[in-house]
């Protein structure tokens, strides 16, 4: 990974929002971050326990905050203990959470009751609410209409085309990028790339996973935000300078990071 920007990578600052960090190797995650011109990371828990490592990985390193929920994935064993934790300093969001009924690693029924849950902690919390969503687009968005949408609301590693795009955005959601958009064969999401307003766009990694062009099929580190904002801008048809300022302050907004920076 080191510490130097990927090949072709775009001057930032950037803002990663959406990573999965062990405190293992976040030192070297962090730094490798930092020297690619990331300005902030957001890292993700997947279930409390997960979560609470999140949390130590945002207290070891100035510029993280945590994202502490539970994945659908993880839906059947339920949230205890989540509440406690979203109330702490480094908490800046609920999730991620949501639907996933592609691979159905809990049943859906189980799957639809955590995402509401977690929906109204984010209400109660104020918290920016983290959304992931595959092959279940029509039961997110009706569970988000029934329990309200939190007046921050990402709907992370977008994968939708146009019209789910558009749905998403007349709620009022952010579109959140990751390197899927530079994958050859995801025109769809170039196209809602294109198609999401400047004030609602974000980009991210989901490191270690979905690494993008042309670092696909290798571990992914938020490093390689910049080329995903690469990748955004040549969808947009704009200059990556133009995509880094509008998603930076986008996320410096939705995630309450001010002026923090990495150290």
């Amino acid at each position: 990974m080191g510490d130097a920007a990927p090949a072709g990578a775009a001057a930032g600052p950037w803002i990663d929002t959406h990573c999965h960090l062990r405190l293992e190797t976040c030192d070297s995650e962090v730094a490798a971050a930092r020297g690619a011109g990331v300005a902030a990371l957001i890292a993700v828990g997947t279930d409390v326990a997960d979560s609470r490592e999140a949390i130590a990985v945002a207290g070891r390193h100035g510029g993280v905050r945590a994202a502490a929920g539970v994945h659908p994935h993880e839906a059947a064993g339920g949230t205890d203990g989540l509440a406690d934790l979203l109330g702490l300093p480094d908490v800046a969001a609920v999730g991620e959470c949501g639907l996933d009924y592609h691979y159905d690693h809990s049943p859906r029924p189980d799957q639809r009751r955590v995402f509401a849950g977690q929906i109204g902690l984010a209400h109660e919390t104020g918290l920016t609410l983290v959304v992931h969503s595959r092959s279940a687009w029509d039961d997110t968005f009706a569970i988000l209409l029934s329990e309200g949408v939190p007046a921050r609301t990402v709907l992370h590693c977008f994968t939708g085309g146009t019209a789910e795009a558009e749905r998403a955005l007349a709620l009022g959601a952010y579109l959140s990028f990751s390197g899927i958009v530079s994958f050859p064969n995801a025109p769809e999401v170039r196209e809602a790339a294109a198609l999401c307003p400047p004030d609602r766009l974000l980009v991210e990694t989901d490191a270690p996973l979905l690494a993008p062009v042309p670092l696909r099929g290798r571990p992914n580190s938020p490093a390689n935000v910049p080329l995903v904002g690469a990748a955004v801008a040549q969808a947009r048809g704009v200059k990556p300078k133009e995509v880094a300022a509008t998603t930076t302050a986008n996320a410096a907004a939705v995630f309450g990071l001010g002026g923090m920076i990495l150290d």
